[in-house]
């Protein structure tokens, strides 16, 4: 997915620059032979132009003007009215690289790139990025830099110097973000990767705030708000130094979140961040949520001015059920993706698709995600809001289509497959519950139950469930596989380097590879809390095929996390 966004970005950096170098030769031929030295500033959408364009002066005036020397002294026969100017390659910094492998496939991998950095704090882990570089031939060693230092150091002392810069560290990122938005150049992509969703996810809520700055509530969108809060604390990071963000892809996926964002420098655009970003009101009843802007613009005189938000949205109490509201936030509530680049990467993608051994499972994800109402933030679960009323629920397509009748939009979310967004408000996605339940029965609940509450009332909205043309969408029509099974068995994240692997992780590992994994360390030595015999290890065909719901720990006492 990274390779795929990052070909997409060096397309899309080369036509911004060839657009920006037409328009300012337009600018300079009116103006007649004068031609202006351009001034890139943080509101273009280039990279770092003041290093990496090579300025080519014109010659003097006693030589031919249709002839121009640029830096290297090599000759172009250009019109003495047009501004020539070279775009150098894009610089892609990997601030975590271990073993360097990442870097290496995008050096072997995608066009028209330049110098990729590798860093690691560890020596050990530098000279086998090393030991790869040199492996892999002279078109890495030509391209490829590895480097032992600490990330945040290295950022903070090149700023605006990389095009790419990618983090993917284990856990949470929170700590190199600062540092990461100040090295990347104006125009430039950062590359995110959270895998601490037990945190941004809302088991954590506290361990969440101190982190990234935001209080997440518990939901079946918690994926989509772990997006939101990932993005908001970016944008605080890049606030800081007159910078903003714009999200290109922000893609939930496996057991970990990641986000592509280009990094501006504009201290106008700035201004604009609290429109961004909103509080959420969860209802502790039901399913319905409400969010709230942390600011807005008023008009006054000609002239727009920022002043706080409006609220609260919500009463003290639920007016559909009753119930107290949970705050959470602040979340990043404008669009976490950009349509026009989502739809690129997936046309290329499609026309390389020799290219890419994981090909349905990033246009499976590229598909859903085109199709989501990108103006939406969240969404809600039919399963639940059925259950909240305590009825069989209508299929996703009878829902659809009563929600398109009645005049508003909807589409699926990427984060989940029973995820649906829609425009429609609360009280009408309640009335179309209603008029459902109206015409399949339902036994009598008790009476402080949410769902009691909602069903008490009459619906003002009289739902039409007939098919709508729009009730499935593009994919859904040509069957396109959006939502992939698992690769195998047992397939996630496992046991923590180092951990001492016992029979509790059999359902992490398998049975096989459990068993296996207790032979190597009892061959090595290691000591296991009991022996192989004792703690049950070979586990019969039953007891594998056994599903298990709970979250294992290990044996020290700590929850198995990512590898």
């Amino acid at each position: 997915m990274s390779i795929a966004v990052l070909r997409t970005f060096v397309a899309k950096r080369k036509e911004e620059y060839e657009e920006l170098m037409n328009k300012r030769n337009n600018k300079s031929n009116k103006k007649g032979n004068q031609v202006e030295t351009p001034v890139v500033n943080g509101d273009t959408a280039l990279t770092s132009q003041h290093d990496e364009i090579g300025v080519v002066h014109e010659k003097e005036t006693n030589q031919p003007t249709n002839e121009i020397e640029d830096l290297s002294k090599e000759e172009t026969k250009t019109p003495s009215r047009k501004v020539t100017r070279e775009l150098k390659p894009p610089i892609v910094l990997e601030a975590l690289a271990a073993s360097g492998l990442r870097s290496l496939r995008y050096a072997r991998e995608v066009d028209g790139l330049g110098k990729v950095v590798a860093l690691d704090n560890d020596k050990a882990s530098i000279e086998a990025c090393k030991r790869n570089i040199k492996f892999n031939g002279a078109s890495a060693i030509s391209k490829v830099e590895a480097h032992l230092a600490d990330a945040r150091v290295y950022m903070l002392t090149h700023p605006k110097e990389f095009d790419v810069v990618d983090l993917d560290p284990y856990g949470s990122p929170s700590v190199f973000l600062d540092s990461a938005v100040q090295a990347v150049a104006d125009g430039g992509l950062l590359m995110c990767t959270a895998t601490d969703l037990a945190v941004l996810c809302g088991t954590n809520g506290e361990v969440c705030y101190s982190k990234y700055g935001s209080y997440p509530v518990k939901g079946k969108y918690c994926h989509e708000m772990a997006l939101r809060i990932l993005l908001a604390c970016i944008e605080s990071h890049a606030n800081r130094y007159k910078r903003y963000i714009v999200p290109v892809l922000s893609v939930y996926m496996d057991f970990y979140v990641r986000v592509f964002v280009r990094v501006f420098t504009s201290a106008s655009e700035i201004k604009n961040t609290p429109l961004k970003l909103s509080y959420v009101y969860q209802c502790a009843g039901c399913d319905s949520f409400h969010l709230q802007s942390l600011g807005r613009t008023v008009t006054k005189n000609n002239s727009l001015k920022h002043a706080p938000g409006i609220g609260p949205v919500v009463p003290q109490e639920c007016s559909d059920c009753g119930k107290k509201f949970n705050v959470g936030g602040p979340i990043w509530s404008a669009p976490i993706h950009d349509q026009d680049w989502v739809l690129s990467t997936l046309t290329d993608v499609r026309q390389m698709k020799d290219r890419y051994p994981a090909y349905n499972k990033i246009t499976s994800v590229l598909t859903t995600v085109s199709e989501e109402l990108h103006e939406i933030p969240l969404f809600f679960s039919l399963h639940n809001i059925s259950g909240t009323v305590k009825c069989t629920s209508p299929s996703a397509v009878m829902f659809r289509s009563a929600v398109i009748n009645a005049g508003y939009q909807i589409s699926s979310s990427h984060c989940n497959p029973l995820g649906l967004k829609s425009d429609a408000p609360w009280d009408v996605i309640w009335d179309i519950m209603r008029c459902w339940v109206k015409n399949h029965p339902i036994k009598e609940q008790p009476r402080d139950s949410p769902g009691t509450a909602i069903l008490s009332k009459s619906p003002q909205l009289e739902a039409n469930f007939s098919r709508a043309v729009a009730a499935l969408s593009k994919a859904q029509v040509k069957k396109v596989n959006r939502f992939l099974p698992n690769p195998e068995s047992h397939w996630g994240p496992k046991v923590r380097a180092g951990r001492r692997i016992t029979s509790k992780h059999i359902s992490l590992l398998g049975a096989e590879a459990l068993n296996g994994a207790i032979s190597h360390q009892d061959g090595n030595g290691a000591v296991t809390d009991k022996p192989a015999s004792d703690t049950g290890a070979t586990v019969t065909n039953e007891e594998e095929n056994e599903p298990s719901t709970k979250r294992q720990k290990t044996g020290d006492g700590e929850q198995a996390s990512e590898p």
